[in-house]
């Protein structure tokens, strides 16, 4: 049997998971919205902006943002910061050599904002207007690709959300990541695949491997315009 990677496969084998959104209880959570990973002045562009350009991240991330903000619901961005005391690290998987050698998300320290505005660290421009509006949580930054290492899920549990909307970047990297731990802590959870994009390499698309394993884990797998539709009450 062949596998088709891009589009929803005709006759799927899994059965589906019976998710139904509930907007009380539900979170848009965007991980690394920053200028490194989204923007072809940032430092991982030659890997990553074909898939970003392909998939119209960019826009879709800000659909979606817009969209949440409409709907109510919790907003949370889940960024990747690097500080200097980070370099004291003795080893590191491929992709950490790789964010290392191209200074992907470097700040001048923890406790402060100098050179941060701007940077490949900062936010795209775009989003500022939703991320900066004093109602969405900025996390602590994670620091491999998961959320273990911050505190992305208790600000999730302290506001009684129990289904997330996921989206962002990378694809078989952060937004993997995110998404297999939030389903161990019992979220329910919907990847919005075309608000992500991975890395194209000689190793492989990082953007096909995701989106097979977000079928095999998600609650849902949605495009923008349907998790629009939810956010909206148009779709059940």
């Amino acid at each position: 049997m062949k596998l088709t990677t891009s589009g929803e496969p005709a006759n799927p084998a899994l059965p589906a998971s019976g998710f139904v959104f509930d907007a009380k209880r539900a979170a848009l959570v965007i991980t690394d919205p920053q200028i490194d990973f989204l923007s072809a002045e940032g430092a991982s562009w030659a890997a990553f902006g074909p898939s970003v350009i392909e998939n119209d991240t960019v826009a879709h991330i800000g659909e979606l943002l817009r969209a949440a903000k409409s709907a109510d619901i919790t907003v949370a961005v889940s960024p990747h910061y690097f500080y200097p005391t980070d370099e004291q690290w003795t080893f590191g998987d491929p992709l950490e050599q790789f964010m290392s050698s191209v200074g992907m998300f470097a700040r001048q320290g923890a406790y402060t904002l100098d050179g941060f505005t701007g940077s490949g660290a900062d936010f795209l421009p775009a989003y500022h207007c939703h991320i900066h509006d004093g109602r969405t949580v900025i996390t602590s930054p994670h620091k491999i690709v998961g959320p273990e290492s911050n505190d992305l899920v208790l600000q999730l549990r302290k506001r009684g959300v129990s289904q997330v909307i996921l989206a962002g970047m990378a694809a078989n990297l952060c937004v993997e990541g995110h998404l297999r731990e939030l389903i161990e802590q019992g979220f329910e959870v919907a990847v919005v695949k075309d608000a992500t994009a991975g890395p194209r390499l000689p190793e492989g698309d990082g953007y096909l491997a995701a989106l097979v394993n977000f079928r095999f884990l998600a609650s849902a797998v949605w495009t923008t315009a349907q998790a629009i539709k939810h956010l909206q009450g148009e779709q059940k």
